[in-house]
């Protein structure tokens, strides 16, 4: 797993700072791995950080089609929604956000996933770096830090699936 491993301006992070947003994300499993998407800026010395493809809920949007949306952005892929698996509340110096975690399926079970964007974010300044199918074993390996707090504990592809709740 590689990443970009400059850090972004703090101005970056500001189109997320100073409000509420819920998050929908989705967890893809492929052959016991799960497709990840690396983040920079959010980490210091450059360390990438690893979640699944997702972003912010829209207003007018249902969770599923922001799902879809978001999840078209990030990886090119067109998904269907399955079963809501986790909640994670999140509170960091000046980021907050309540993130819900859905599986999902590739309508197109042989497409293949390439690195979108952010429309967030103009071309020189993309938070995502990398995406790439990651086991439980391969997430075992980096730091804590450097891993969304839903799979830390992963230890075999079926855990991705025991629903959680985590509040701070």
């Amino acid at each position: 797993m590689s990443a970009l491993s400059s850090t972004p301006p703090t101005e970056l992070l500001e189109a997320y700072a100073g409000r509420a947003r819920v998050r929908v994300c989705g967890l893809l499993m492929r052959e016991g791995a799960l497709l990840l998407t690396a983040h920079r800026g959010l980490l210091p010395d450059g360390l990438p950080f690893w979640s699944p493809p997702g972003g912010g809920w829209q207003f007018g949007e249902t969770l599923h089609q922001g799902l879809q949306r978001e999840f078209a952005e990030e990886t090119g892929l067109a998904v269907t929604v399955g079963r809501f698996l986790h909640l994670h509340e999140y509170q960091g110096p000046g980021l907050q956000a309540l993130e819900l975690f859905f599986e999902v399926l590739p309508l197109d079970a042989a497409a293949v996933p390439r690195l979108g964007r952010d429309p967030e974010h103009g071309p020189d300044e993309q938070l995502l770096t990398h995406l790439e199918f990651v086991s439980p074993r391969q997430l075992g390996l980096l730091l804590p830090r450097q891993v969304h707090p839903v799979l830390r504990d992963l230890i075999s592809p079926d855990d991705v699936f025991i629903p959680q709740i985590r509040f701070q």
